[in-house]
């Protein structure tokens, strides 16, 4: 496959798959790796939406972590959504695994409300004027509220999601309140929070989270994640997580 400048194919070990992505703009990290782990519990045809898709690497897992029948990529970035669609070519899921390149409020023009059964999402993790903002316009956007906020991510998987339909996310550990209060307001109860240290004395970083549309009250707080061992290589189940157990 021909590739465009600053572009390099990455191998991800994982049942053959590839991925492209351009070495000046937001690549991926271990947290969208842990949100593709998190949700590989998805039902056999489900049909699944991945909002905030970038460079396609949660989608791309997804098609070979589970038995989903179809998952669509949302991504406001032009240039990146053709990347990402290339991706899918590149390991023939083409079929399985289709971008869209629009913004997550102007969704309801491409994809009917209530038909789907799993969204998963990485969305930007800062506010807008909060943090350290990059100067590349591709990274401000991939990581601060720009294009949307989280309230929009939660509103519209609401409005997409069948009723008990599940939604996946990873996020910021400091955001946790804004989270919850959003999934309820938008009738998503949370029903799983786990939270992810770099290390076991350390405090979390991130956390995953699975909310169902339209539930009942009841929260499980899982046992923590935790990447890295005191001697800095990775645990025994990001081993596993990365398919590097032995």
């Amino acid at each position: 496959m021909e590739l465009k400048e600053n572009e390099r194919i990455d191998d991800l070990e994982y049942k053959g798959l590839k991925i492209i992505q351009n070495r000046e703009g937001f690549c991926f990290g271990v947290d969208s790796v842990l949100l593709s782990d998190y949700a590989k519990k998805i039902k056999k045809n489900a049909k699944v939406i991945d909002i905030g898709t970038g460079t396609g690497i949660i989608s791309l897992l997804l098609c070979k972590k589970t038995e989903l029948s179809k998952i669509y990529g949302i991504e406001v970035q032009e240039d990146v959504a053709e990347m990402a669609s290339r991706s899918a070519k590149l390991n023939n899921l083409q079929d399985k695994f289709e971008i869209i390149n629009t913004n997550i409020k102007d969704i309801l023009n491409f994809l009917e409300p209530h038909k789907y059964d799993v969204i998963v999402t990485n969305p930007p993790y800062k506010k807008v004027n909060t943090g350290v903002k990059s100067l590349d316009k591709k990274q401000l956007i991939s990581r601060h509220e720009v294009e949307c906020t989280l309230e929009d991510v939660i509103e519209k998987s609401s409005i997409l999601l069948k009723d008990l339909g599940e939604f996946y996310m990873v996020h910021r550990a400091e955001r946790l309140v804004d989270i919850m209060c959003l999934l309820r307001k938008y009738k998503m109860e949370p029903k799983d929070i786990r939270f992810v240290h770099s290390k076991i004395n350390e405090k979390p970083s991130l956390i995953l989270v699975r909310a169902v549309r339209g539930a009942k009250e009841f929260l499980k707080i899982d046992v923590p994640l935790v990447i890295y061992k005191e001697d800095g290589e990775y645990t025994e189940e990001i081993l596993q997580i990365y398919d590097k157990k032995k």
